[in-house]
């Protein structure tokens, strides 16, 4: 079973890695505030911004929850499990972090408005969300969703389109002046953990192998 996950996502995952490696080379030797200014410069073209501001809603929980549903209800129960379970361990993880360990982590508009007293460029019609800013939850939801659906699938026209929506839906979280760059990457790093985790350990487990049906077959003869 790992050989044939490997042969088919190996190329994904090591990508991942590598920029795993050049985002932390990167958080190791640059102010947070100072990167969150770059990414922030980024800000206002208005094709750009539109596409940011609703691409962030996939990384919402409610989002991810409403696919799992319609995958379990009308596609593959399997398939929808694997999407659930992923988030909603992943979730947790990021939500016990988020409110136990880091809780006093303010996010960048509080944070520039109030202490730096600087302006960000801001995208208009988003919410300003100010505290419990690391991890990003939606980064983790985002990777713990698409890395799912990626591990999945065999095409690998739709794995590629899984991975690059995964970073577009974090990178959104950061642009949208949301979260800083360090939560983002931690939060890439829980939900695909945890997306990995329950394809190797959960997916293929002879009692979910046997739900390659969706649920609404059971009630239609």
């Amino acid at each position: 079973m790992l050989r044939t996950f490997l042969r088919h996502n190996l190329p994904y995952l090591i990508i991942y890695l590598l920029v795993c490696v050049v985002v932390a080379y990167i958080l190791l030797n640059n102010d947070r505030s100072e990167l969150h200014i770059r990414i922030n410069s980024l800000v206002g073209n208005r094709y750009v911004d539109t596409f940011f501001k609703y691409m962030t809603y996939v990384g919402d929980g409610v989002f991810v929850i409403a696919l799992a549903l319609v995958l379990i209800l009308l596609f593959n129960i399997r398939k929808g499990l694997l999407v659930f379970y992923s988030y909603a361990s992943a979730s947790l993880c990021t939500t016990i972090l988020k409110r136990c360990f880091y809780d006093d982590v303010n996010r960048p508009f509080y944070v520039f408005t109030y202490f730096r007293h600087e302006q960000l460029k801001l995208v208009d019609g988003v919410e300003r969300l100010i505290h419990n800013s690391f991890p990003s939850g939606h980064s983790t939801a985002a990777f713990a969703m698409f890395f799912s659906l990626m591990y999945m699938t065999e095409r690998q026209g739709l794995k590629i389109l899984y991975f690059v929506a995964a970073f577009l839906a974090a990178f959104s979280r950061t642009y949208l002046s949301q979260h800083w760059l360090i939560d983002i990457f931690a939060g890439s790093m829980i939900g695909a953990g945890f997306a990995t985790c329950m394809y190797l350990l959960v997916y293929n487990r002879p009692h979910m192998i046997k739900l390659e049906k969706p649920l609404i077959s059971y009630f239609i003869k």
